[in-house]
């Protein structure tokens, strides 16, 4: 879906300044893996606060993927923010010698909580709120961890699929082109773990979700059945994620907006 590029970075440059000054912070937080979306995020955030004002945490699991620290350090050079490299291997480890398992999934899941973690510990020492990292494709199919990279205070680029705006934003070549990882494992990709690319996946979301296409009108345009069907389950089955925890409604004034049923 093509879009306005000026018009959207002045919008979500406007977006974190008026959601981090409504509460009186003038400082950002977040996980810059080297990746794409990080370094989106990256360039917004300095740009609607100032370089002095960000900061990009580098949180690798040991030397695992070292060229996505080298990447994620010119980010930070490029930009003028703050970075700080935490290895997050001893915490983990820790934990799964004590309770040890072989599954990936597991594993994963644990690291990008610990990175979440530190954020929060990062956010509160500097008085900054956390900005979100999760781009529209991985919010709607569920490709994420719950109090882990889809945690955050505010998420600029939620509503921006994979490949939007990276390029006019001015992201270093290498990171437009390489492939997505979540820095889980030696030899992990996004794209190997979903199955499909993520340019497949952006054009069939795009008509089931921008353009209200069935499922049906999906197949007959040619996309193939199975791949229409593995992202219409993905998305049913991550709703979850992407609603606040329900609250039993008891009392007439409940905080949250919810379904209690």
């Amino acid at each position: 879906m093509k879009i306005n590029e000026p018009d959207v970075e002045k919008f979500l440059t406007k977006f974190i300044q008026k959601k981090l000054y409504k509460f009186n912070i003038k400082k950002a937080v977040f996980g810059l893996s080297g990746g794409l979306d990080s370094t989106v995020t990256a360039f917004l955030a300095s740009r609607a606060l100032g370089a002095d004002n960000v900061t990009g945490l580098i949180m690798p699991y040991g030397d695992s993927f070292p060229k996505d620290i080298e990447e994620a350090e010119d980010v930070a050079h490029i930009l003028g923010i703050h970075s700080e490299t935490i290895d997050i291997s001893p915490s983990v480890d820790a934990f799964y010698s004590r309770y040890p398992t072989k599954n990936k999934v597991l594993i994963g899941n644990k690291m990008a909580r610990e990175r979440m973690s530190i954020l929060y510990d990062f956010s509160a020492r500097q008085n900054a709120l956390i900005i979100g990292t999760s781009n529209k494709t991985e919010i709607l199919i569920g490709y994420g961890t719950i109090h882990g990279d889809m945690a955050c205070a505010i998420n600029p680029i939620g509503d921006l699929y994979k490949k939007q705006l990276g390029h006019h934003l001015g992201v270093p070549a290498n990171i437009l082109t390489k492939a997505p990882t979540a820095g889980l494992w030696h030899g992990q990709t996004d794209e190997d773990e979903l199955g499909l690319s993520y340019d497949e996946i952006d054009k069939i979301l795009l008509q089931l979700i921008d353009k209200k296409k069935s499922r049906d009108e999906l197949i007959s345009s040619g996309f193939a059945k199975k791949n229409v069907d593995k992202i219409i389950n993905m998305i049913k089955n991550s709703e979850f994620k992407r609603r606040m925890p329900p609250i039993a409604k008891l009392s007439g004034q409940t905080f949250f907006m919810n379904n209690s049923g």
